[in-house]
């Protein structure tokens, strides 16, 4: 009878029980249902990402371009800075000082007779630009008479131009005359031309390697020719010749009157159509991105298409395209140009100027940028078929209008380190700090490759903190860093007393002289900006005992002079 009854007992427990086990089993399920309402959906992942995206621009703002992630929406306006975006805030403090001292010679009382040195340049305009400049400072290291220099007809770009047709012969002559002496012929020697000496320098020789190695010939043959004269001389010299190497690159280069001309109406036409705008020179050519060894997300079309153009490099190393992006060393492509500037504060109204020559991909590259900047002009764009005839057949002329359009550009942006790019950059620094725009290649390219993670405003906050230091702003780089005709500090000198004017004034309480605001440009000395990366200039001479050192460290020696001699179709042509 007991087991009944317990039996029994249990029984009735559990019905006593029921109405609490059915209360918290409801509990628990209104719990987990809540819970599954209020939790997000599970992320998928995104397969797209393998792809080269377009960045979405916001509220019907610029057509043409392509929707990608929702919160990176690319604003219309550049936003309101605490900065001017259309000149540098301490120009005024600097200014120009390349004339010469007391102390500095007359060419009449050093030059020797029976000393002449002929110049054969290499290159492209601005390439040949510096062999001009130096070769003056080096008729001057030898007390030698400088024969007007010869340029380079038989490179890639095959322009049969002579110096007399793209600059004033007769003005670079007088304009020199108390520092070199200078003719336009070899006079001839008894009835007969002189024979002479033909020779290579090393990259940036010195005075002392000018005295050891030139010297001596001249002294013996009289007439000596210095041939592939680009970089042939020292970063490092005198404060007097350094200054003769502004007035030469500055003052005493001046085009010619219809390359003027030509420059000058291309620049009063977009003054016309803007009071400010930018000129871009953009470098997106595809032996420009062949030789970089870049990869653009092209997938395999790319690969075999730019692959195809490298083997023309027979020495060139195979490069990490992922490490060099890493490195910096990739141009910027035209849409990421295109977010910096906005991220700088320039917005869809702004007027832009492109000098390039063919873009990788044409018009499907160049719709990002032109999505974001609508008022997009070129040389052709802005003069007709008829005004450029003359100039069209030849490379030099067409990129010298290139140039008086660049120089004279409210903004000067560039997504190289090429000849171009250096030779503009110190000639604004030397008139006046006219903003130019140079990317931070190396830190942008972390911040574009993670773009799609982060807000606009987030994005072009970075931007703008890595650029300080790259906007053409005085002291950016140390006097004495980096090439020198991109940073010719001994030419550039401060006004002292206006900048101690300027900080005798009151000043808002908080903000000492030395405290940047938040958008403010920043001077830094930052090495990033005095490298020559590798995709920058294959045939220039600095890039190439860059390139050399580094294939050394692989256990491989690229040899560029293999490369000039047996590949001549090649020379030079990513030079400008």
């Amino acid at each position: 009878m007991a087991l009944p009854r317990r039996r029994h007992h249990w029984y009735h427990r559990l019905r006593r029980l029921s109405p609490v086990i059915f209360a918290f089993s409801g509990a628990l399920l209104l719990l987990f249902s809540l819970l599954s309402f209020f939790a997000p959906p599970p992320i998928e992942p995104d397969h797209r990402r393998a792809r080269p995206q377009h960045s979405k621009i916001s509220d019907g703002v610029d057509n043409g371009a392509v929707a990608a992630t929702v919160s990176f929406r690319v604003p219309k306006s550049g936003g309101k800075l605490q900065r001017n975006i259309w000149s540098s805030r301490n120009a005024e403090f600097y200014y120009r000082c390349s004339n010469a001292s007391t102390k500095f010679a007359r060419a009449a009382a050093i030059t020797q007779p029976n000393r002449y040195l002929m110049i054969a340049t290499s290159g492209g305009l601005n390439q040949q630009r510096t062999g001009i400049t130096d070769s003056v400072v080096a008729a001057r290291i030898l007390n030698a008479t400088l024969v007007v220099p010869k340029l380079d007809q038989k490179s890639f770009w095959k322009d049969s131009s002579d110096f007399s047709d793209i600059f004033d012969v007769g003005w670079f002559i007088s304009s020199l005359a108390n520092d070199v002496k200078i003719i336009k012929l070899l006079p001839k020697k008894g009835g007969k031309p002189w024979g002479f000496r033909s020779m290579r320098v090393p990259r940036k020789c010195s005075e002392r390697c000018y005295h050891n190695r030139v010297l001596p010939v001249l002294l013996k043959r009289h007439v000596v020719q210095l041939s592939k004269f680009d970089y042939r001389l020292s970063n490092r010299l005198d404060t007097g010749l350094q200054k003769l190497r502004c007035r030469v690159n500055y003052h005493a280069l001046k085009f010619t009157s219809p390359i003027s001309k030509m420059g000058d109406k291309l620049v009063h036409r977009m003054r016309m159509r803007s009071k400010n705008f930018i000129a871009l020179h953009l470098r997106f050519e595809p032996d420009m991105l062949a030789f970089s060894g870049c990869y653009y997300g092209g997938g395999e079309k790319e690969i075999k298409e730019l692959g195809a153009i490298r083997k023309r490099w027979k020495t060139l190393h195979i490069t990490n395209p992922d490490r060099a992006r890493r490195q910096g060393k990739c141009p910027l492509t035209p849409e990421e140009i295109g977010l910096m500037l906005r991220a700088l504060g320039y917005g869809s109204d702004v007027h832009i100027y492109v000098a390039s020559g063919e873009i990788y991909g044409g018009e499907e590259t160049l719709a990002p940028l032109k999505a974001l900047f609508p008022n997009f002009y070129t040389k052709e764009t802005v003069a007709s078929e008829k005004e450029l005839d003359p100039f069209s057949s030849f490379s030099s002329r067409m990129a010298a209008l290139d140039f008086i359009v660049c120089d004279e550009s409210d903004v000067f942006v560039t997504n190289n380190n090429g000849n171009m790019a250096k030779i503009l950059a110190g000639r604004r620094r030397y008139f006046g700090h006219k903003p130019t725009i140079r990317p931070n290649a190396k830190k942008l390219h972390r911040l574009f490759s993670a773009k799609s993670n982060m807000t606009w405003e987030a994005f072009a906050s970075k931007v703008r903190s890595y650029q300080r230091g790259f906007m053409g702003e005085p002291m950016e780089v140390r006097p004495g860093r980096g090439e020198f005709h991109e940073n010719p500090s001994s030419c550039i000198c401060e006004d002292s007393e206006a900048k101690a004017k300027r900080d005798s004034r009151p000043r808002k309480l908080g903000k000492g002289k030395d405290t940047p605001t938040k958008d403010e440009d920043v001077v830094v000395d930052d090495q990033d900006i005095n490298e020559d990366p590798e995709w920058s200039d294959p045939d220039d001479e600095d890039n190439r005992d860059g390139l050399q050192e580094n294939n050394l460290l692989n256990g491989t020696l690229l040899d560029y002079d293999a490369v000039t001699s047996d590949e001549p179709e090649l020379e030079d042509m990513l030079s400008d």
